[in-house]
């Protein structure tokens, strides 16, 4: 049975990992139907990237919760914040470079990709600190 406080982290967790869900598919659709014609298709596929990564780790974040249990759980927060950090600068930086035509937000993406890389790792300490304890 999860702590008061973990029971609270893995629901603001889902619930963040549902809006970036949720607003990752509005974005989608805007860049599929919206920016179709109106931005180059370098930079409709540059929009695509950001929609990408913002899905696969609203996904990716939905799923912490889950595993928390088994795994090292202050490892995990970090993941939730690295990721969620991930999503507005790497997703963020591509948007606005696509929407408002401001190709140094280019050089802020890769910010992003650490924060998402970093948020990885975290994951493969939790498990690691998971499998020296004790009945692991």
């Amino acid at each position: 049975m999860p702590s008061p406080g973990e029971a609270r982290w893995a629901a603001r967790t889902v619930a963040t990992a549902a809006v970036l869900g949720g607003l990752g598919v509005a974005l989608g659709a805007f860049g599929a139907h919206g920016l179709e014609g109106r931005v180059t298709p370098d930079r409709l596929e540059t929009f695509g990237t950001g929609v990408q990564y913002h899905l696969l780790h609203a996904l990716a974040l939905l799923v912490l919760p889950s595993v928390a249990a088994r795994l090292h759980a202050g490892a995990l927060r970090w993941t939730a914040r690295l990721w969620t950090l991930g999503v507005a600068v790497f997703s963020g930086s591509l948007y606005l470079l696509v929407l408002l035509d401001l190709p140094f937000m280019g050089a802020i993406t890769p910010i992003g990709g650490i924060a998402f890389i970093a948020g990885w790792i975290a994951v493969v300490l939790a498990a690691v600190r998971a499998s020296r304890e004790p009945g692991a």
